[in-house]
């Protein structure tokens, strides 16, 4: 994969949603890792569900798009040291997720949201622990810069959005959570470990992005 920005951008208009979910909307019943449950038996969270923004931030270099993803503080209290979208809860104050998900980013990483342009929204993804999170995708200026706040992120780092986009490197791995059996992505790039919602808000967003091909168009293809 190596679209140009203008390939991208087309992408994004026809692939992105260009308003947040409402109540009456289909993904109010999201998936989530439950959705990942080969035998159908995981435990949904029940509404209420508590409502969350993470900004999807994509920035385009020379060497094509990237994808700029955190490394959460160490001595956080949840999902310490893991790889993270920046984002968290949506406040009374916030008008909407788009702007939860700008003020966080600011907050944890310094990115002004004018350097921000948004090109729309994904399914909502339902964490394990009660959270609807709305990811919100948006082009970053190459210009812009990033200022880690040292008591929430530990590192600021950009992924080839190629790498994230390739179906091939998504694994679906276990692990017992609270008496139960988690299901979960997880994708290695370096010695990082992208997983559990971030990577599933990723493959998310791969599917909206890069669609797999029917079947009949691939047989067509082939022919």
């Amino acid at each position: 994969m190596s679209d140009s920005l203008a390939d991208f951008l087309a992408r994004a208009a026809s692939g992105l949603s260009p308003h947040p979910p409402g109540p009456d909307d289909p993904t109010s019943n999201p998936r989530g890792d439950h959705s990942l449950d080969p035998d159908g038996a995981a435990l949904i969270p029940p509404p209420p569900h508590r409502r969350a923004a993470v900004l999807v931030p994509v920035v385009f270099r020379a060497a094509g798009p990237n994808l700029v993803l955190t490394q959460r503080a160490a001595n956080l209290r949840d999902h310490s040291g893991q790889v993270a979208l920046p984002g968290g809860k949506i406040d009374p104050s916030d008008p909407g997720p788009a702007d939860a998900a700008l003020r966080e980013a600011f907050e944890e990483i310094g990115l002004l949201p004018e350097s921000v342009r948004l090109l729309g929204y994904i399914d909502p993804y339902l964490s394990g622990t009660g959270f609807l999170v709305t990811p919100v995708i948006g082009l970053v200026s190459e210009e812009a810069t990033f200022r880690p706040n040292p008591s929430e992120v530990a590192d600021v780092f950009e992924v080839p959005l190629s790498v994230l986009m390739d179906r091939e490197r998504y694994r679906l791995r276990s692990r017992e959570w609270q008496g139960r059996t988690r299901w979960f992505y997880a994708l290695p790039f370096g010695e990082r470990l992208i997983w559990g919602v971030t990577a599933g808000i990723l493959n998310n967003l791969r599917e909206r992005l890069y669609p797999e091909p029917e079947p009949s168009q691939v047989r067509r293809s082939a022919g």
